[in-house]
């Protein structure tokens, strides 16, 4: 992740880069038309020869950093290359040409890399974007979007983006921890695992809820693999980020509308299709709009073991928040009504938490059950020791 990021260095990179840019153009190259090795090998050439006949002072350490910096803005996203390569980072923040951060075993820090100016930031944009046939200008400011390895990307740009254009990447791990993982590091006990095992071999209704970044979808991920394998499932995501080794899995994804604002398809949409569709079980990576509506109703009617996530800060900001998700969706029903949904459709609520230190852990694991005015009653089922010596 270090490198170069003095001005001098960023000037001499810039120079350089127009040069290779001229010679690509020269020599008739287009890039993603031609064998990766061969542009690599033209533009380390090319770089070299111009240090050499400019006759700039470049240590040989320089020069290959240089060499490298040139090959990612070529065939690559420019200065996030190495981050994007680097399996430790987690997240990687642009906040302007000079400003970006990553975050690293849950921790966020600056990294060791610039970009030349906005300019150079909305080109690595574009490149991004390019593949998918979506646009960032002025009339559309804002955009989200995947890289080809399935990493989220959302980038927001003036007049909105009130300091130059900002991204924020999501990485996308192809390789979920294991339950052997998150009980070595700390994430939970084998207590809890043998709960929610239980739970979901048991055909319960699991919502997992936590905050931004506490491992939602790591933990969904973790326990949809204890379905049965004679099971179908049908999987919702915004992003296809779910790894289930099943042998009967069809994956659904939502898409957003098109440049003209049409095509749009929603979570809800797929829902509604998805019980047409046979399905044992119902995944939806997270719930935040009226296909709560739908998850509920289906939770309710024969497709026991669904699954899904929320953002909420605890398992009775949980209830509130579905709750309000309904409310704001038009579900038109009383008060009393709405609490008898929730607490026939929701077996458990599994609360993850992020400490300080930017870890992240099981916090308890609660199960939904109505009281005699059938208002939604939460019982623990487990909670963590930590939390149980926090408590006491």
């Amino acid at each position: 992740m270090a490198g170069r990021i003095d001005d001098e260095y960023q000037a001499l990179k810039a120079r350089a880069h127009h040069v290779v840019v001229e010679r690509l153009d020269e020599e008739g190259f287009e890039v993603g038309k031609v064998a990766r090795d061969r542009l690599v090998e033209f533009v380390r050439a090319t770089v070299s020869k111009f240090i050499a006949q400019s006759r700039i002072p470049l240590s040989n350490r320089d020069l290959v950093q240089l060499g490298n910096d040139l090959v990612d803005e070529v065939v690559g996203f420019g200065p996030l290359e190495p981050l994007l390569q680097d399996t430790r980072v987690n997240d990687i923040l642009v906040n302007g040409p000079e400003s970006i951060y990553i975050e690293v075993a849950g921790v966020l820090q600056r990294a060791a890399v610039r970009f030349m100016d906005d300019a150079h930031v909305m080109r690595i944009i574009r490149r991004i974007l390019a593949p998918l046939g979506r646009r960032l200008d002025e009339s559309s400011p804002m955009v989200d979007a995947r890289l080809p390895d399935g990493s989220r990307v959302n980038a927001i740009i003036p007049p909105l983006a009130l300091d130059g254009p900002s991204v924020s990447i999501r990485k996308f791990s192809a390789d979920m921890l294991t339950a052997d993982q998150l009980l070595a590091n700390g994430s939970m006990s084998q207590e809890c695992l043998t709960v929610l095992k239980r739970a979901v071999e048991g055909h319960r209704n699991i919502i997992i809820s936590g905050g931004t970044g506490t491992g939602k979808t790591t933990m969904l991920n973790l326990i949809s693999n204890y379905i049965p394998r004679n099971e179908r499932i049908i999987t919702i995501e915004d992003s296809a980020e779910l790894n289930l080794h099943h042998p009967h899995v069809v994956r659904l994804e939502t898409r957003p509308p098109n440049t003209e604002g049409r095509g749009r398809v929603t979570a809800r949409d797929l829902v509604v299709n998805a019980l047409r569709m046979r399905p044992d079980r119902i995944i939806v990576g997270e719930v935040r709009s009226s296909e709560i509506i739908e998850l509920l109703q289906a939770m309710n009617t024969g497709h026991d073991g669904s699954m899904s996530t929320l953002h909420a800060n605890s398992s009775r900001d949980a209830i509130v928040r579905i709750e309000t998700l309904l409310a704001i969706s038009g579900y038109e029903a009383s008060e009393q009504s709405v609490s008898r949904l929730i607490a026939s459709a929701v077996d458990l609520i599994v609360q993850l938490v992020r400490l300080p230190d930017g870890r992240r852990h099981v916090q308890e694991v609660v199960a939904v059950e109505q009281d005699e005015h059938y208002r939604c009653v939460l019982k623990p089922v487990y909670r963590s020791e930590d939390d149980a010596r926090m408590v006491s």
